[in-house]
């Protein structure tokens, strides 16, 4: 046998402030999470077979918003390579953690939805190689910014392990677009959505991935697309192989991100058991297994890379940047009119009846569908004195029978200045994390858009993309398995989420992806955070409670529910 010592850790959480209780599996479902230390466990790297006996024993004290503490034991799997052929183990590993035990009470997690926690952000890489426990893992290479809301208020983030391959040195370019975390700075796993899980019965999967700055002896960038989307597919297909073996339901695997990651979290459910990435899980030797999943759960996807410079000076182009000062807008308006084509030829109609999306309907459609909506839940949570004193510094609210109304105009005003300059993704120095993202090679950046390339400002003098790029782009966008040649494997649940303050990318991304899903019959849960920004999570508990909705799990043991 192969159990390590029982080991504990306390674990505190909160909920939203909009969010209410949910209890599922016996625990009042908050969540803001306090992390503290934890043991490991090893796994063969070399087998595609789950070792059963090759856990840890965990002890966790959570304290719930009433203040009630509830013990949660579970086994901790750490570090299992999750490919045949890696090229980097530290990234392409993951960790499994299962719930034996809640407030004393066994529990029974064998057909238990699987949260599938990625924790990328910005594209950059992602380890759980030195994850102490569920929730520990995170972004290396060199990634900046802080955790988003909603995450444990003590951060961690791993750094490249010393059990990468013999075929790749692991580096992280400390010059590579974005590392610093100027672009895309927040992201990464909501970790309370982890420990939440866990704390309702059900196992967690937390998969590490290459990403765009890991870098080999030879000068070659080997995490950049389609990397990240390859490792994650083939995390998934390792699972679903391991059927009956690991613990939790294969056949009820919801997956989890925010920022890039929330882009990943959607490509996923959206191209599941695509034929076009097969030849990349083959070179790393992926299980013979689906990687199709059940349900996606999305926050704030930075995602749609090929049109998020038009769907942003659509969206912020009258914003001024925090200096004061107006973007180009030349290019900002060349940069709109593409996006109006683009949205056109998409032929979406929004939620709700309201009909066909364009340049020319979409504010009044985020205003109506999303934003006055969320204005009003978040000044009907205020008690009368807060909600006043709210309302007096933000006169462009008109409260009237419960319902906050305003105009788009108004609302760009209220959000203030924009977080990226134009063009905010494949930038014209190719200074973007995008750019990185799209390198090839020794190449550490690469234009991804005809315009861009066209209006390059470093010297290239080619006059077309790359012959790869295209590939590359589709292989990415979670948007061409919803509207082209709709994908019959995709997620057909869709929880959505981003803050109405969130700049970092259009808030037309995000409904594009709602309205698409919806289009297609799907079940789509997608709302806004009002003046939040970007990563927020002010409703973990609702989703985790929508994940026994949608899958249809009932805990079979755990503490009693609050009422």
């Amino acid at each position: 046998m192969k159990h390590r010592a029982v080991k504990r850790r306390s674990v505190v959480l909160g909920l939203g402030a909009t969010a209410g209780v949910a209890a599922v599996g016996g625990i009042a479902l908050s969540a803001q999470a306090s992390n503290g230390t934890s043991t490991s466990s090893s796994s063969d790297a070399g087998s595609l077979a789950f070792d059963p006996d090759a856990y840890t024993k965990l002890t966790t004290t959570v304290t719930d918003t009433a203040g009630d503490e509830h013990s949660v034991t579970y086994h901790f799997w750490k570090a299992i390579t999750y490919v045949a052929k890696p090229v980097d183990a530290a990234y392409q590993s993951l960790n499994v953690s299962v719930p034996v035990e809640i407030d004393g009470a066994a529990v029974d997690a064998s057909d238990a939805p699987i949260l599938f926690a990625n924790s990328v952000g910005g594209y950059m890489p992602s380890s759980v190689a030195d994850a102490t426990g569920i929730g520990a893992g995170g972004m290396g290479g060199g990634m900046g910014g802080g955790a988003p809301s909603g995450a444990p208020s003590t951060s961690t983030s791993t750094s490249t392990s010393a059990s990468a391959s013999a075929s790749a040195s692991a580096s992280a370019s400390a010059t590579a677009p974005g590392a610093n975390g100027n672009t895309n700075a927040t992201g990464g796993a909501l970790a309370g959505n982890q420990l939440l899980a866990l704390a309702a019965g059900y196992v967690v999967v937390e998969p590490g991935a290459r990403g765009r700055t890991l870098k080999n002896s030879a000068g070659e960038y080997y995490g950049v697309a389609p990397a990240a989307i390859v490792d994650l597919k083939a995390a998934v297909r390792y699972v679903r192989a391991n059927k009956g073996v690991i613990p939790g339901d294969t056949d009820r695997i919801v997956s989890a991100g925010t920022s890039a990651g929330g882009a990943l979290s959607s490509l996923l459910g959206a191209s599941g058991d695509s034929p076009l990435y097969a030849k990349y899980l083959k070179e790393l030797g992926a299980a013979d297994a689906s990687d199709a999943i059940f349900a996606t759960g999305a926050w704030c996807p930075i995602t749609d890379l090929e049109h998020a410079d038009g769907s942003y000076e659509w969206n912020w182009g009258a914003n001024a940047l925090s200096t004061g000062e107006q973007v180009d807008q030349t290019v900002s308006k060349t940069l709109q009119s593409q996006f109006a084509e683009y949205q056109a030829g998409l032929k979406l109609r929004g939620l709700n009846g309201f009909g066909t999306l364009n340049a020319r309907n979409y504010d009044e459609y985020l205003v109506e569908q999303y934003l006055e909506p969320s204005a009003t839940t978040y000044l009907a949570a205020l008690s009368d004195s807060a909600r006043a004193t709210y309302l007096a510094a933000n006169t462009f609210i008109t409260w009237k029978n419960g319902k906050a109304t305003f105009s788009w105009a108004d609302f760009l005003t209220h959000v203030g200045a924009r977080k990226k300059n134009t063009p905010a993704f494949d930038a014209f120095d190719l200074s973007a994390g995008e750019n990185n993202e799209f390198g090839k090679g020794t190449v550490i950046s690469r234009h991804f858009t005809a315009y861009s390339l066209k209006n390059d400002t470093t010297g290239l003098t080619a006059k077309r993309l790359d012959s790869d790029v295209p590939e590359m782009l589709r292989l990415m966008n979670p948007m061409y398995f919803l509207t082209d040649k709709p994908n019959e494997a995709r997620s057909k649940h869709w929880w959505i989420r981003l803050g109405t303050k969130d700049s970092d990318t259009s808030l037309t991304v995000s409904a594009n992806i709602a309205a698409a899903a919806n289009g297609l019959g799907d079940d789509v849960d997608h709302l806004y955070y009002w003046d939040e920004g970007h990563g927020a999570n002010t409703d973990p508990g609702d989703f985790i409670a929508w994940i026994a909705k949608v899958t249809g799990h009932k805990a079979k043991a755990g503490a009693k529910v609050k009422k």
